[in-house]
């Protein structure tokens, strides 16, 4: 039931209700008593969202805490392997790579780049170019 409270008990409070308040002023108590109840609901909702949100987060910080060991003690028995800079510096390329200079393989290349629109426009000419001596071949 609604509260635990049986029929007949919340019978005789209505019946008491409307006595004491009157069956005229009886819906203004009822949206008073509706309001008030929202309110309440409402602020512990929000009371309880909170308490959750706090729990959530120091189990957030514990879990990370615990990552932070775990990553250090890995980081201690096996620690990086740096290369000197003079073995970097040695495989490091002195010129920036253009697309296609590797033995003829593709680099992936953005469209929008300077040198990808140079080189789109370079064989749009070629090209342009090529219908030319094929109309000029046609007329002769």
């Amino acid at each position: 039931m609604l509260f635990d409270i049986a029929p007949s008990e919340f019978l005789l409070t209505a019946v008491v209700a409307v006595v004491v308040i009157g069956p005229k002023d009886m819906p203004r108590a009822m949206r008073t008593m509706g309001k008030w109840m929202g309110t309440v609901r409402r602020v512990s909702g929000h009371f309880r969202s909170g308490i959750e949100t706090m729990i959530r987060e120091a189990e957030m910080e514990e879990m990370e805490k615990k990552w932070r060991e775990q990553n250090e003690a890995i980081m201690k028995a096996s620690p990086p392997e740096a290369l000197p800079l003079a073995e970097l510096a040695e495989h490091a390329p002195t010129e920036p790579l253009v697309a296609g200079e590797l033995s003829g393989t593709e680099l992936p290349v953005d469209p929008h780049s300077a040198s990808a629109q140079e080189h789109a426009a370079h064989h749009q000419a070629q090209a342009h170019e090529g219908h030319e001596q094929a109309a000029k071949a046609k007329g002769e």
